[in-house]
């Protein structure tokens, strides 16, 4: 696998994002068994930041969070049949409360800093779902600093793990998990990031994007098959046991982006594009064979 360089220079690696949560390891845990981990220019870091590199041009293909995504879909191409979702409760995208959810109108509620479609999905939640209109602000991703300024937080990944895990019951706090809330609302998964090349990118070099692509399936459906062993290496160095981890992988995140979970994008899309940059109608770009 190799970069196309136009110049006839030396081949470049595609640059490509790296999600540092949990949550995206059996994306990548399986690279270094097929033996593509080389041919990558991995960059490792939060959903925020690497959507940003990914529409600045940074990065050549990565995960980008959904919202970006429709704000951006003029620039990219999404992969098929590779996302970072669920069918139902997810457990790593979370509002943990002090107070019932229908009680939040007018109370404050910290959103963490690290994605902005979780955060999205939150505000929907809580405004057309529960009806209720917070007063909210930003925060860094951690529980109790946040809950000494407000009567929920939104967390996601590692953090949103620990508090749903850890400290919301040893508080006495309730969780509502994100994805439950949204499957229960509409029926249908939800999709918290895709993985896209730049549209230039993918035009200039269609092989290695494809190349990329089937490498990030080779890992995922590696690292599925061997849950167990993904689970129990992470949990030597983790404040989660393995059990709990292989549940997490296998059955609470959702790696799939067929019709029903561009379904759920459609969905999403149509009910926040009128405030959120971009049209209610947007359709997803999906690379098409090289």
């Amino acid at each position: 696998m190799t970069g196309q360089d136009t110049s006839g220079s030396a081949a470049v690696r595609p640059r490509v994002g790296h999600i540092q949560f949990l949550n995206c390891l059996p994306l990548y845990w399986g690279l270094a068994r097929t033996g593509n981990l080389l041919d990558l220019d991995l960059t490792k870091d939060t959903p925020e930041k690497l959507s940003d590199q990914l529409v600045n041009g940074a990065l050549d293909i990565g995960p980008i969070t959904c919202v970006e995504y429709l704000r951006n879909a003029d620039k990219l191409v999404v992969l098929p049949d590779i996302a970072v979702g669920s069918d139902g409760p997810v457990m790593s995208c979370v509002i943990v409360s002090k107070l019932p959810l229908a009680e939040l109108d007018g109370r404050r509620v910290a959103l963490g800093s690290t994605s902005r479609t979780s955060v999205r999905l939150a505000r929907l939640l809580l405004e057309q779902r529960e009806g209720v209109r917070p007063e909210y602000f930003t925060a860094a991703p951690d529980l109790d600093a946040m809950l000494a300024e407000a009567d929920a937080a939104v967390l996601i990944g590692d953090p949103a793990l620990r508090a749903s895990l850890e400290q919301a019951p040893q508080q006495g706090l309730a969780v509502h998990d994100l994805g439950a809330m949204w499957k229960d609302w509409t029926g249908l998964p939800f999709v918290f990031a895709v993985w896209a090349a730049r549209r230039d990118y993918a035009e200039r070099s269609p092989e290695t994007v494809a190349a990329v692509h089937r490498a990030f399936l080779e890992s995922r459906d590696l690292s599925l098959a061997e849950a167990g062993q993904v689970a129990a290496q992470a949990a030597r160095w983790e404040s989660f046991d393995a059990p709990v981890l292989e549940r997490y992988f296998s059955e609470a995140l959702d790696f799939s982006l067929g019709e029903r979970q561009l379904a759920g994008i459609a969905e999403f899309a149509r009910r926040i594009g009128h405030d959120s940059g971009f049209a209610p109608d947007v359709t997803v770009t999906l690379l098409q064979p090289a």
